[in-house]
């Protein structure tokens, strides 16, 4: 399994990376600032300034169904918010 999982697209995360010109990727856990940073510039031809990374636990859910109480949890999972140069540019849709 590669360091970068996937890319996080969501409303609050493109609003950021359209200010500010950082993006978010959910990473592997084990995966280190250094490493994100080498992965990211490989795979999108960018130079990155500066990683945050952010460990989220995962947690425990419950639900009330007709069958009675279903228990599960959420996996927990390393997130990445990436800065990179003024004037570069990653574009998540070219693939598309």
């Amino acid at each position: 399994m590669g360091i970068i999982i996937k890319p996080i697209v969501t409303e609050k995360m493109t609003g950021i990376s359209e200010k500010m010109n950082r993006y978010g990727f959910r990473v592997s856990p084990d995966a280190n600032k250094i490493e994100i940073k080498k992965a990211v510039e490989e795979m999108y031809n960018v130079k990155v300034t500066d990683v945050n990374t952010i460990n989220y636990a995962g947690k425990k859910k419950s639900r009330y169904t007709k069958g009675g109480v279903v228990v599960g949890s959420v996996s927990a999972f390393k997130k990445a918010i990436v800065s990179v140069r003024e004037g570069d540019k990653i574009d998540f849709y070219s693939n598309i």
